[in-house]
């Protein structure tokens, strides 16, 4: 799969920043899913994650530091999925079909406008199994971290 495209949900982005119980199994599939897809609001996600983890002494500031690095570099390569109205639209229909929160939402609308609708063949990485399911029920790949 080298070369491959892939949607990547905050929930698999953050152990690739930071040493977390995926972070091999997230590590080993960025290298074999070499461009990755985000949501528009995917830095705020990782920011977030990033401060809670600090917040919580699982990361010093320097290892902190260390993950927002890691983070830039990592959406510098990536491809941006920006709002726009079909997102949005997608977005509402969500939590009804598939049984997702907001955020989770606007992360399968995205990846969804990522591909024109037609997620057939397209990977989706996420570590968060209610996600992993909605996507698989949409048609993605599922790359799921939590087995």
């Amino acid at each position: 799969m080298s070369d491959s495209v892939a949607f990547w949900d905050t929930s698999a982005i953050i152990p690739l920043c930071c040493n977390q119980e995926f972070s091999f199994l997230a590590r080993r599939i960025r290298r074999t899913l070499d461009l990755p897809v985000v949501w528009w609001g995917t830095p705020v996600e990782v920011h977030s994650g990033i401060e809670r983890l600090r917040r919580e002494d699982f990361l010093n500031e320097a290892k902190s530091r260390q993950a927002i690095d890691g983070w830039q570099k990592f959406h510098l390569r990536a491809r941006k999925i920006r709002p726009d109205d079909a997102v949005l639209k997608l977005a509402m229909s969500m939590p009804a079909a598939y049984k997702i929160r907001a955020l989770d939402a606007f992360q399968l609308a995205a990846a969804l406008r990522w591909c024109g609708e037609r997620p057939r063949s397209r990977p989706f990485v996420s570590a968060d199994y209610r996600l992993c399911e909605a996507a698989g029920d949409a048609g993605f790949d599922v790359v799921s971290l939590a087995k």
